[in-house]
């Protein structure tokens, strides 16, 4: 007769056991999430304009995906939906919801997720892991229910707020709970420059537009930190929010793209100014990729690069063109793809995303399984032989990393988005749904044959419509947001 050991499940009712045994040696794990980075932003996703070096590296190394899915069009869903296995027709956050406002006195914070909610950090500190986020946080603040300790995490250093993230020279950062206070002041992350565009300079950027403590190079240094550390498997989770608006970037980091042509941004479009908006833009992209490059180092010279498993993705697409000064649309930031963030076409929530695991991905691979960010949580725990809950959404993608193998097409994919009246998207095989929930109108593409969503072929497709339909009224459960559900 064989006998099982009790297992106690920690994080709540609905969990169930994945694997009885723990893998000899159990990987640390870096998981990166860029902040409005768009599908054509990397050099290995076909950008020519803006530097990527380290990802591309990183693409050498691993394996790149070209059909994956962040997990909504705007941060704080997206994010939740990454860190709970869940989409957003089940997930706790459902949509950008804010609780206060921009000033100091003023920061509340988004919506908190509630502290039930079981999330990747949990399950990997119930199989011994060390966990931390550093970077945007987004769903709640250090002082309320939506902390980042009662998502599982042992340490947070960054941004709270995600509207403190608008500005990269902040008065402050947080760390656990903490206010970490930095030498820079406050001051508003949305301003016009009163005055002619001619007049904006490098002088005067950095006279009103920066500070001394640049957020980005003190969130790196809490994450070196906690890599060099660690001797215990540890899970990092570096949501480095580049390149999210506004435009700030040391002004000696825009020589690097001195070259291309540029018109100054005075502000009119919401963010800051800049005087070199391209420039700036595409130098914030780099330096994202910079400060991926020294995490790489980093974990080299720690000795643990072979047992590191590394992921890096977008938590959605590019911003709108002319936002804050960005021109996405010179950059072809989402490559062929139509939309931007904030809409469920393609552009809007196909993004990049590497893997790397020296030893056991396979390097230089590509695979174009259909996946979605809510497929990582399972994924880890078929990694790490963890416990998890039984109401995931996610499936493991492990045949595709470790084997590379191509996923089952026939499951779907689903997103909402309560803004603009209520959007819904759903994907099945090569076919999407978008359907407007206000007006009861849809728009049906084939993807395989129009990747740019060009021809809406609803009026020729009534079975298919109706099928996929059915799914999305089934992948929908009521929000505790009243709003959210107001166009059922």
């Amino acid at each position: 007769m064989k006998i099982f050991i009790p297992v106690i499940l920690i994080a709540g009712l609905g969990l169930i056991l994945s694997g009885f045994q723990k893998p000899a040696v159990r990987p640390n794990i870096i998981l990166i999430l860029a902040d409005d980075l768009g599908y054509g932003e990397l050099g290995c996703y076909g950008q020519d304009k803006i530097k990527t070096p380290n990802l591309d590296r990183l693409a050498r190394s691993g394996m790149r995906f070209t059909q994956y899915y962040s997990g909504n069009t705007v941060c704080a869903p997206s994010r939740c939906a990454l860190l709970t296995g869940k989409h957003t027709g089940h997930s706790d956050i459902r949509d950008n919801y804010e609780m206060g406002g921009f000033p100091d006195q003023e920061e509340r914070g988004q919506l908190p997720m509630k502290p039930d909610q079981f999330t990747m950090a949990h399950m990997l500190k119930n199989q011994g892991y060390r966990t931390a986020v550093v970077g945007k946080w987004g769903l709640g603040m250090p002082t309320n229910e939506g902390s980042p300790k009662n998502a599982g995490f042992d340490f947070f250093y960054g941004y709270a707020c995600q509207k403190q993230a608008h500005n990269y020279y902040p008065s402050h950062l947080w760390k656990n709970d903490q206010w970490d206070t930095l030498r820079n002041g406050y001051f508003s992350p949305h301003q016009k420059f009163e005055g002619t565009a001619e007049m904006l300079n490098a002088e005067l950027i950095k006279q009103h537009y920066t500070r001394t403590d640049y957020a980005p190079d003190m969130m790196r240094k809490e994450a070196l930190g906690f890599i060099k550390n660690n001797k215990q498997p540890y899970f990092l989770y570096y949501a480095i929010p580049m390149p999210h608006l506004g435009l700030q970037i040391p002004v000696e980091e825009l020589e690097q793209y001195k070259d291309l042509p540029d018109t100054p941004y005075t502000g009119n479009r919401q963010y800051l100014p800049h005087h070199r908006p391209r420039a700036a833009y595409a130098a914030m992209v780099s330096r994202l990729d910079q400060e991926v490059g020294i995490i790489l180092d980093e974990v080299r010279k720690s000795g643990q690069e072979k047992n590191t498993l590394i992921l890096f993705m977008s938590d959605n697409g590019a911003t709108i063109p002319g936002i804050g000064g960005a021109d996405t649309r010179f950059f072809k930031s989402n490559s062929n793809l139509r939309g931007y963030k904030t809409e469920l076409y393609e552009g809007a929530i196909r993004v990049p995303c590497l893997a790397s695991w020296p030893g056991k991905i396979k390097p230089g691979t590509v695979n174009h399984s259909v996946i979605a960010a809510w497929d990582w949580l399972p994924t880890l725990s078929k990694i790490t032989a963890s416990s998890v809950r039984s109401d995931l959404d996610g499936i493991s993608l492990t045949p595709a990393l470790l084997k590379n193998k191509l996923l089952s097409p026939d499951r779907y994919l689903y997103w909402e988005y309560a803004s603009a009246g209520g959007i819904r998207a759903l994907r099945k095989g090569d076919w999407k749904l978008l359907w407007l929930t206000k007006t009861k109108e849809g728009q049906l593409y084939n993807l395989k044959n129009d990747i740019g969503e060009t021809k809406n072929v609803i009026s020729e497709q009534t079975e298919i419509t109706n099928q996929l339909l059915a799914l999305m009224k089934s992948a929908h459960t009521p929000s505790r947001i009243p709003a959210w559900n107001k166009y059922e």
